[in-house]
């Protein structure tokens, strides 16, 4: 059960440790492994995404009351294995935060993100371990597909200032992921509402709707500040808005 909490332990120290550090070391500079990473986690949410699509979700499932196919069918087992596959990418994803702590951008070590990559962690241990299949998976699909966009942006923002031109797209990244909750909630949602589904851990669904509307709040409050507000814009950019107004 140790595994459970190691994402919280890891956030916590490296977000303790590098705000006493960094003050007293020349900035790092970790464009390179930055953008290895980028790539490593695009191929592996690409990794996970098409077996997600061919172990169900475009090869029989409704999209309403899916249940976990716990047989040792080829499908079943594929689908078994890619929803490890997704688990273990939730811990890699927390080099996000080793990077931001290493280049001393602490200011990104917010709450949303502590809580975006600790509670994926924790919940999907439950996920893998008793409910590998079925309507809970269908937030991870959709996770995949916007994660590949995802680190696709991190990818060129991490080669310099040559390509952030070609990162004019960042407030529709925000967007993107705002639909992708929007989606999943709505589609959790449905279970509720659904008289005779026997989906075999409901508690799984409840924790992944709660998560889907906190997610929600927590972006949409982001969005706010960052693109209303102008606090995690550009000064430039945020200049020129006011200019426009």
């Amino acid at each position: 059960m140790d595994i459970l909490f190691a994402p919280v332990t890891v956030v916590i120290v490296l977000q303790k440790c590098g705000v006493v550090a960094s003050p007293h070391r020349t900035e790092i500079l970790l464009r390179r492994i930055l953008y290895a990473a980028g790539n490593v986690l695009q191929r592996t949410d690409s990794e996970s995404c098409a077996p997600f699509l061919m172990s169900g979700w475009a090869t029989g499932y409704s999209f309403h009351c899916d249940l976990v196919d716990y047989s040792r069918s080829p499908k079943a087992l594929r689908m078994a294995w890619t929803c490890w596959l997704f688990y273990i990418s939730k811990f890699i994803e927390l080099s996000d935060t080793i990077f931001f702590v290493l280049r001393k951008k602490n200011s990104q070590v917010t709450f949303l993100h502590v809580y975006h990559h600790t509670i994926m962690s924790f919940t999907w241990w439950f996920g893998v371990k008793f409910a590998p299949g079925g309507l809970g998976t269908f937030h991870a699909l959709v996770n995949c597909i916007v994660h590949i966009i995802m680190y696709s942006y991190y990818g060129l923002s991490a080669l310099g200032q040559t390509y952030q031109k070609y990162l004019w797209w960042k407030k529709y990244m925000t967007t993107i992921q705002l639909v992708q909750f929007v989606v999943i909630t709505v589609h959790i949602g449905q279970f509720f509402l659904m008289k005779n589904c026997q989906y075999q851990y409901p508690v799984f669904l409840y924790i992944i709707w709660l998560y889907g509307v906190s997610f929600m709040i927590l972006f949409l409050n982001f969005w706010y500040y960052a693109y209303t507000k102008g606090q995690r814009l550009p000064k430039n950019a945020f200049n020129k808005s006011k200019k426009e107004r």
